[in-house]
Order: C-alpha cells, then sequence, then structure tokens
C-alpha cells in the first residue's frame, strides 16, 4: 500500500518537536552552569575550604612524571585521544569506525602563588588547549601532525586521528569538589592502628564494648568498636601538624565539575553565548515543525482541512426542509 503523501512532513515535524526539546533542555543547562560559575567565587588554593570551590592556577605535571600524549609524544598534563578506521558498508560505501579511544586519568599539579593541588579529571568536562585532526596510514602515528603534513601523508585516509590535549604551563580554571585525601587515607589509618591497639587489650575492649556481657565482642559492638575508632582517628588526624594535599574532583552532588584554559569572566561569556544558541535552535525548530504541519493540511481530505465532513453551511441548508418534511409525514 502506498504512504500517505503527507507522511514525510508528519516525520519533519515529530523530529522538530524533538530537537526543539533536546535544545530547550540544553539550553537550561547551560543557564544553570552559568549560575554555578557565577555564584562560586574564586579562591585561593591555601584558603579554600572542602566543598565545592572554583580555583585558578597553572598547569603543572604530575610529581615525578613527565606525562606525554599517546598518539604524537608531546609533553602535557592531560590527553584524549580517538583513532578510527576506514571500513566498507554493504553498500561499497567508505565509513570510519572508532577502533581505539582513550583519556588519562592521572591527577595533575595546578598552583598557583602560595599552594598548589591535584586535579583528579576523571568525569571532568575539559576543554583543551590543542585540538588536532589528522589521517594516516598506519594505526599508531609516528609523529605530530604536522611531521605527517611534510611527509604527505595527511592524503592517505586508512586512519583518522583526534587528539586533545592540556599542554604543560597552561593557566586553567577548575570547579570542583576539593577533597583531602591525605586527610581521608591518615584517618583510615589510624582507625586500624587503633583496632589493633585495642584487640591486644582484651579485658579492656570487653569492658568498653561488650554490652550484653557474654565475654566476646559480637558482630554489632564489634561495628560499635570501629565507630568509635573511627570518631578518635578523626579528633586525633584534624589536630595533628600533618600537610594535606587537597584534591579536586568530581562533585558528588551534581555540580559541573569544569577544566577549562579560561578565567571566570570568559567562562561565564561562553556558557551564555551556548544558552543563547541552543535557544536559537529551538525556535528554528519549533519554526521548521510549523511549516511541516502546514504542509501536512495540503495533503488532508477538503472535509477534514475544512475541519468537518459536511460544511456548516450545508447543515443549515439541508435541516429546514428536512424538518418541514417530517412535520407533512
Amino acid at each position: 500500500m502506498a504512504a500517505h503523501p503527507g507522511a514525510g512532513y508528519w516525520v519533519i515535524a515529530a523530529l522538530c518537536a524533538v530537537l526543539a526539546l533536546l535544545a530547550l533542555l540544553a539550553c537550561f543547562s547551560r543557564l544553570r552552569r552559568d549560575r554555578f560559575i557565577a555564584d562560586t567565587p574564586l579562591v585561593r588554593i591555601r584558603s579554600a575550604a572542602q566543598g565545592y570551590v572554583r580555583i585558578a592556577g597553572i598547569a603543572r605535571s604530575p610529581p615525578g612524571d613527565i606525562m606525554r600524549s599517546p598518539l604524537t609524544d608531546r609533553p602535557c598534563v592531560w590527553w584524549d585521544y580517538r583513532i578510527e578506521a576506514r571500513e566498507e558498508n554493504a553498500k561499497g560505501q567508505a565509513v570510519y569506525r572508532t577502533v581505539e579511544k582513550a583519556t588519562s586519568v592521572t591527577p595533575f599539579v595546578l598552583s598557583d602563588a602560595e599552594a598548589e593541588c591535584l586535579i583528579g579529571p576523571v568525569a571532568a568536562e575539559v576543554t583543551p588547549t590543542s585540538n588536532e585532526r589528522w589521517s594516516g596510514m598506519s594505526r599508531h602515528p609516528g609523529g605530530t601532525p604536522q611531521t605527517l603534513a611534510i611527509l604527505g601523508l595527511v592524503g592517505q585516509d586508512d586512519y583518522r586521528f583526534q587528539e586533545r590535549l592540556i599542554a604543560p604551563g597552561t593557566p586553567l580554571s577548575v570547579l570542583g569538589e576539593l577533597r583531602s585525601h591525605t586527610e581521608f587515607g591518615a584517618v583510615d589509618q589510624k582507625t586500624q592502628e587503633l583496632l589493633t591497639q585495642w584487640k591486644r587489650d582484651q579485658p579492656a575492649l570487653l569492658r568498653r564494648f561488650d554490652r550484653n556481657h557474654d565475654g566476646q565482642i559480637s558482630p554489632d559492638e564489634w561495628d560499635t568498636a570501629r565507630a568509635a575508632a573511627h570518631t578518635e582517628a578523626e579528633s586525633t588526624v584534624l589536630h595533628s601538624p600533618i600537610e594535606r594535599v587537597g584534591v579536586v574532583a568530581q562533585a558528588s552532588h551534581g555540580e559541573p565539575f569544569i577544566i577549562a584554559p579560561l578565567d571566570g569572566e570568559h567562562l561565564i561569556r561562553r556558557e551564555k553565548r551556548n544558552a543563547i544558541l541552543f535557544l536559537l535552535a529551538s525556535i528554528l525548530s519549533v519554526g521548521l515543525g510549523l511549516w511541516a504541519l502546514s504542509k501536512t493540511r495540503s495533503y488532508q481530505p477538503d472535509s477534514i482541512r475544512n475541519g468537518t465532513v459536511v460544511s456548516t453551511a450545508s447543515i443549515w441548508r439541508i435541516l429546514p426542509s428536512s424538518i418541514l418534511n417530517a412535520s407533512a409525514m
């Protein structure tokens, strides 16, 4: 059975409705991120309290390690790459399929004039300082994109590559959750030390935690002992003079985790610009959808397009004669 001639316009209208909704949601998301950036004041690393923060500094390689990108072996503090291989589909057309991709998870150092901290980039939205795309003959290139271009290999597109980097020495803004991993590790270690010490003195352990006085520590009583050890260890560590290393990582309550070579003002401008673009995309999708709906009316029967199966004027012309005929019978 042949398809209805107006079916294509219904499909276009439905797609436009979905696109308009997605673009509007993206617009609201960008506005929400803009408010997070604007409402989170910039703080110094040394004076930053644990929680959601915005800090700025210079990106440096991890301590004792010079990170290099996997594809081009360039120095960096963060990398992300993708390799695509050319294949032929069922129609004999050349298509590219991703065969390898990875993103660095190694923390790097961010330092300002007074202190430094670690940035754990897992799940961050990263704006790179370098975003290179090129093609080559082998799956793993043997030089930078510029070198490959000089060798004349860019035109051979058996493989396509993309590599995104953040170079060492780049000024960065970071929004994320600041935690003290050294402190957490010290608390756990001190907790274990206290529990080991308490187990060596069984009479004292029983006096303190054997609530039912049966001469042994039950699982519930041991949980109570562990909680007491953790509280005591936490108090000891917090009042100790040890140096704690802060780590900024993904926020635990859904706040945006952003790493970008932009200051706060430019970050806000970027989010507002993106919000406007998504809003315009939503408006254009709505307009295109309305146009498609108007086209569907051209393929409807006259009776449906006019809104009724029989026009209202015809009903009023027929109704009086029908009434008269009924009364004469």
